[in-house]
This record gives structure tokens, sequence and C-alpha cells, in this order.
């Protein structure tokens, strides 16, 4: 569980950020990646944000959060690595079985929904049937060979 403690930390920061529009960086500035390898154990030396300083754990978190679209990190759990599945975005499909999330950059995904998925709103639990299209959501699950499965979604 330890193992896994730093990936789920990293997923839930790219989750609980919200869904507002990403903040531009600078191309020198390498704050978010400092900031995810400190997630999984890593300590990035001061010159890693490429500003001198280093900055705040606050700041970098600030960035990371306000700039994550959707990406995967793969975990070690007990089962062996195991892919989790990230993305904040516009849903455009809803189905009973599938929903289609589209990021700020134009990057889409259609995830598998199962009875297992978590929905929560508000810092609640809600029904499956809240996630509508033209919604903003966050959204994490696992990889499946090449089918990404939703296992909880963040309402806006």
């Amino acid at each position: 569980m330890k193992r896994f403690l730093p990936a789920l930390t990293l997923t839930g920061l790219l989750l609980v950020s919200g869904c507002g529009a990403p903040a531009t960086t600078t191309g020198a500035n390498i704050a978010d990646e400092a900031f995810a390898l400190q997630q999984v154990g890593y300590d990035a030396p001061a010159a890693a944000s490429g500003a001198g300083d280093a900055p705040s754990r606050r700041a970098l978190r600030r960035q990371l959060r306000a700039n994550t679209l959707h990406g995967e990190v793969v975990v070690q759990s007990k089962d062996g690595p195991k892919t989790i599945v990230v993305q904040r975005g516009e849903v455009t499909a809803v189905s009973g079985d599938e929903l289609t999330v589209k990021s700020a950059d134009g990057f889409s995904l259609t995830w598998a929904v199962g009875d297992k998925l978590r929905v929560v709103q508000n810092r609640k639990a809600a029904d499956q049937s809240a996630i509508k299209t033209g919604g903003q959501i966050g959204v994490a699950g696992v990889k499946d060979g090449e089918a990404s499965r939703a296992r909880l979604v963040v309402l806006k």
C-alpha cells in the first residue's frame, strides 16, 4: 500500500483540482515535472524549477492542478503494475456503459463505465445519472488493455 499511496496522491491532486482552464507556463519552467517526481518519492533539486529558487510545494501543487488535462501513471500494486488513467474536460457523450470526455487540448477519450463507478459532486456521493453531456468533470480509472475503465468521476 505504501508504494501505491504516492500515485493515489498524484491522481487525487489531478482530479480534485477542478476543471478550470489551463494556466500558461514558460518553456523553461519544469515545476510541474518536479512536483510530479516529488509525489512519487524523488526530491527534485532547486534548479529543476528553472527559476533558480525552489518553488514551494504549495506553488507546485497549484501549477500542477491548473495545468493537468489528462495522463497515465503506472503504479506497483500487490497484483503487479497497474496503469491509472486520469482526465479532466467536458463530457461529449454519455450512454449506459460509456462516457466520452474531451479535454481542453482536444484530446478525447471514451471511458467504459461499470456498476462500481463512484460519482462525487460537492464532495458528496452522487448518482451516475448526474453525469450529463456538456458537464465539466474529472475522471480516473484503470487501463485494461486499450480500454480505460472509469472508477471515479468528480463533477464540477
